[in-house]
């Protein structure tokens, strides 16, 4: 049996050219030179690790405003035809530093944050607070308040304690504040299927039968205003189906509450998703746009009212294709299986501490070599960090050139959402810089991690150790 039976998985096919840049994966732009050294934003990927080293978070800012900027017009264009109009949220957990929240916020995006941490993050970076949208499960009073204090745009409420908090603080300060209830639909989609039940076991928000009881604890509470309802269904989503399915369940509810009082916004959430591989089809978010509003519209006219106003909450498909992560290859070792195949192992100097997802979902990515370009015949490879974890796969079969040896550098596209986010200290290794590139320069936008970083949070740093030789 060849090793493409027997380890590679049904959809990875041996490339007809294993230097080639799968388009749609890789930054817009992304190219080799004529040395065979691939270009990121103009920018060489030899002369990236010699100024800022490896492991390294790349982003093309040029990339992460065109795919904002082509994400509102999309849903402008959708709401505008329906007679509605849209808000576009950035989701900050995708990837947030103040440098992103000015580039999204410059290309007409509002904000979405889900901690005190994110809260403060977009407000260093001046985004004004009635552009931002405040998320979480367990929001503390002290976020709330802080919250409230700023004058945010508006709160997703997602549970009862949540609200009696935040009616105690708008009645202790006077203040008055905009919410939006965040409700389960019972849909669930991942990918290109989804699944539609009655009920969804989740941490988050109310359930289709709760909200009614709950919106009407709202109007009750002075200084609290509900503008509507919220659904996120789930994340790296392909196809519009499960939107559909749950616009219809959700816009029922909204024409029921409108018994009650105004309801100015629907929020149907995020979770668009990308191409990771070669073998990924993403959906146009022109055709996600129009079929999801078309749904919202569908369902509006049968049950005889408006199209309320629409929001919408991407985040990977705003910042995932522009990033790139930068590795030098360390050792490679050739492991002998069953059936007479082998597997070549191929060690990066970073690993699951700075790119969490392989580990914790099983998520697939893609590398190339980048530092150079190959003859040498494609090899079935497995790329893997320095942790001391069997499970620290950073891509878990690729077809790389047979001569990637150390030294050479590798990127994996495709990261520019999560794996900054996910990031950790994982055997005390310092977390990677991100650095942008726009019109052929590179900055350092957050600067990465020493060792001396990493001990100056140990308090015992300077402390003698205590021995029998020493007492």
């Amino acid at each position: 049996m060849s090793a493409r039976t027997t380890l590679a998985p049904d959809w990875l096919e041996p490339p007809a050219d294993a230097n080639a840049l799968p388009p749609g994966v890789w930054p817009t732009g992304a190219a080799r030179d004529d040395e065979g050294v691939v270009r990121v934003g103009g920018v060489s990927v030899a002369e990236l690790r010699e100024e800022f080293g490896t492991p390294l978070y790349v982003i093309d800012e040029d990339d992460v405003r065109a795919h904002a900027r082509r994400t509102l017009e999309a849903f402008r264009t959708a709401a505008g035809r329906h007679g509605t109009q849209v808000r576009v949220y950035y989701a900050g957990k995708a990837l947030l530093t103040t440098e992103v929240v000015r580039w999204v916020a410059e290309e007409g995006l509002a904000v979405d944050v889900c901690t005190g941490g994110e809260l403060a993050v977009a407000l260093a970076a001046g985004a004004d607070p009635a552009r931002l949208g405040f998320h979480g499960n367990n929001k503390s009073v002290a976020e709330l308040e802080r919250a409230v204090d700023i004058g945010i745009g508006s709160i997703v409420l997602d549970s009862e304690i949540e609200l009696e908090r935040l009616a105690a603080i708008v009645q202790r300060t006077g203040g008055t504040q905009t919410v939006l209830l965040r409700v389960n639909s019972g849909v669930h989609a991942e990918t290109h299927d989804f699944l539609a039940t009655a009920h969804e076991d989740q941490k988050f928000g109310f359930t289709l039968q709760d909200a009614p009881a709950i919106a009407a604890r709202v109007r009750e509470i002075e200084g609290l205003t509900l503008a509507g309802l919220h659904c996120h269904i789930g994340s790296q989503i392909f196809g519009t189906a499960g939107f559909q399915e749950s616009a219809a369940r959700i816009v029922e509810l909204h024409a029921e509450l409108l018994a009650g009082g105004d309801l100015s916004v629907l929020n149907l959430g995020g979770g668009f998703g990308i191409a990771y591989t070669s073998a990924d089809a993403p959906t146009p978010i022109e055709d996600l746009a129009s079929g999801i509003v078309e749904a919202v519209a569908r369902e509006c006219e049968v049950r005889g009212i408006e199209v309320p106003a629409l929001a919408f909450e991407p985040g990977r498909a705003i910042v995932g294709q522009a990033g790139v992560t930068l590795y030098e290859v360390g050792t490679t070792k050739s492991v002998d299986l069953d059936d007479d195949a082998t597997r070549l192992y191929v060690s990066v100097d970073g690993g699951m501490s700075d790119n969490a997802r392989p580990a914790l979902y099983g998520a697939e990515f893609s590398a190339r070599l980048v530092s150079r370009s190959s003859d040498a015949a494609p090899t079935l490879v497995r790329v893997v960090g320095k942790h001391c974890e069997s499970g620290d796969i950073v891509v878990d079969a690729e077809y790389l050139p047979g001569d990637i040896g150390p030294g050479d550098l590798l990127a994996v596209p495709a990261t520019g959402a999560y794996c900054f986010s996910l990031a950790s200290n994982y055997n005390y290794v310092p977390r990677p810089p991100i650095v942008a590139l726009r019109e052929g320069t590179a900055r350092v936008i957050v600067r990465g991690e020493t060792i001396d970083d990493l001990l100056a949070r140990d308090a015992g740093v300077g402390a003698t150790l205590f021995s029998k030789e020493t007492a």
